[in-house]
Protein backbone atom coordinates (compact mmCIF):
# COMPACT_ATOMS: atom_id res chain seq x y z
CA UNK A 1 0.00 0.00 0.00
CA UNK A 2 1.27 3.47 -0.86
CA UNK A 3 0.21 6.61 0.96
CA UNK A 4 0.37 9.63 -1.33
CA UNK A 5 0.10 13.16 0.09
CA UNK A 6 -0.65 15.92 -2.41
CA UNK A 7 -0.85 19.54 -1.36
CA UNK A 8 -1.03 23.18 -2.36
CA UNK A 9 0.15 25.50 0.37
CA UNK A 10 0.08 29.30 0.37
CA UNK A 11 3.56 30.86 0.18
CA UNK A 12 2.78 34.55 -0.28
CA UNK A 13 4.09 35.71 3.10
CA UNK A 14 7.16 34.77 5.09
CA UNK A 15 5.11 32.96 7.80
CA UNK A 16 3.29 30.97 5.09
CA UNK A 17 6.60 29.98 3.49
CA UNK A 18 7.94 28.86 6.88
CA UNK A 19 4.79 26.81 7.50
CA UNK A 20 5.13 25.18 4.06
CA UNK A 21 8.77 24.27 4.72
CA UNK A 22 7.86 22.86 8.15
CA UNK A 23 5.12 20.75 6.57
CA UNK A 24 7.47 19.37 3.88
CA UNK A 25 10.10 18.60 6.50
CA UNK A 26 7.48 16.83 8.62
CA UNK A 27 6.66 14.56 5.69
CA UNK A 28 10.36 13.82 5.10
CA UNK A 29 10.86 13.09 8.82
CA UNK A 30 7.92 10.65 8.67
CA UNK A 31 9.61 8.69 5.87
CA UNK A 32 7.90 10.19 2.83
CA UNK A 33 9.84 10.79 -0.38
CA UNK A 34 9.23 13.66 -2.75
CA UNK A 35 7.72 12.33 -5.98
CA UNK A 36 7.04 15.80 -7.38
CA UNK A 37 7.34 19.20 -5.72
CA UNK A 38 4.04 18.98 -3.84
CA UNK A 39 3.50 15.22 -4.02
CA UNK A 40 5.06 12.94 -1.45
CA UNK A 41 4.72 9.14 -1.13
CA UNK A 42 5.55 6.47 1.41
CA UNK A 43 5.20 2.71 1.37
CA UNK A 44 3.18 1.23 4.22
CA UNK A 45 2.30 -2.45 4.63
CA UNK A 46 -1.40 -1.70 5.22
CA UNK A 47 -3.69 1.31 5.14
CA UNK A 48 -4.68 0.63 8.75
CA UNK A 49 -1.04 0.83 9.81
CA UNK A 50 -0.85 4.37 8.47
CA UNK A 51 -3.54 5.88 10.73
CA UNK A 52 -1.12 7.54 13.15
CA UNK A 53 0.77 9.10 10.25
CA UNK A 54 -2.44 10.52 8.79
CA UNK A 55 -3.40 11.91 12.21
CA UNK A 56 0.02 13.59 12.51
CA UNK A 57 -0.43 15.16 9.07
CA UNK A 58 -3.92 16.40 10.01
CA UNK A 59 -2.57 17.88 13.25
CA UNK A 60 0.13 19.82 11.36
CA UNK A 61 -1.89 21.17 8.42
CA UNK A 62 -0.82 24.73 7.57
CA UNK A 63 -3.62 27.33 7.53
CA UNK A 64 -5.28 27.85 4.12
CA UNK A 65 -3.51 24.78 2.72
CA UNK A 66 -5.21 22.20 0.52
CA UNK A 67 -4.13 18.63 1.14
CA UNK A 68 -5.26 15.25 -0.19
CA UNK A 69 -4.18 11.91 1.20
CA UNK A 70 -4.61 8.93 -1.09
CA UNK A 71 -3.91 5.24 -0.52
CA UNK A 72 -3.13 3.08 -3.54
CA UNK A 73 -1.97 -0.49 -3.99
CA UNK A 74 1.48 -1.58 -5.17
CA UNK A 75 -0.08 -2.65 -8.46
CA UNK A 76 -1.72 0.75 -9.03
CA UNK A 77 1.57 2.50 -8.20
CA UNK A 78 3.54 0.31 -10.60
CA UNK A 79 1.11 0.80 -13.51
CA UNK A 80 1.12 4.60 -13.33
CA UNK A 81 2.25 6.26 -16.56
CA UNK A 82 5.23 8.58 -16.17
CA UNK A 83 6.69 11.03 -18.67
CA UNK A 84 9.80 13.18 -18.54
CA UNK A 85 10.92 15.54 -21.31
CA UNK A 86 8.14 14.28 -23.61
CA UNK A 87 9.39 10.70 -23.27
CA UNK A 88 7.62 7.91 -21.41
CA UNK A 89 9.68 6.45 -18.59
CA UNK A 90 9.51 2.67 -18.51
CA UNK A 91 12.04 2.05 -15.76
CA UNK A 92 10.46 0.94 -12.49
CA UNK A 93 10.27 3.76 -9.96
CA UNK A 94 10.72 3.32 -6.23
CA UNK A 95 10.86 6.40 -4.01
CA UNK A 96 14.01 6.72 -1.94
CA UNK A 97 12.19 6.19 1.34
CA UNK A 98 11.20 2.58 0.65
CA UNK A 99 11.30 0.45 3.77
CA UNK A 100 11.96 -3.24 3.32
CA UNK A 101 10.33 -5.61 5.80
Amino acid sequence: MWCVVMFDLPVETKPERRAAVRFRNLLLDMGYSMVQYSVYARYTPTQAGNRTTVKAIQKNLPPRGEIRILHITDHQWSTALRYRNLEEETEAETPEGLTVF
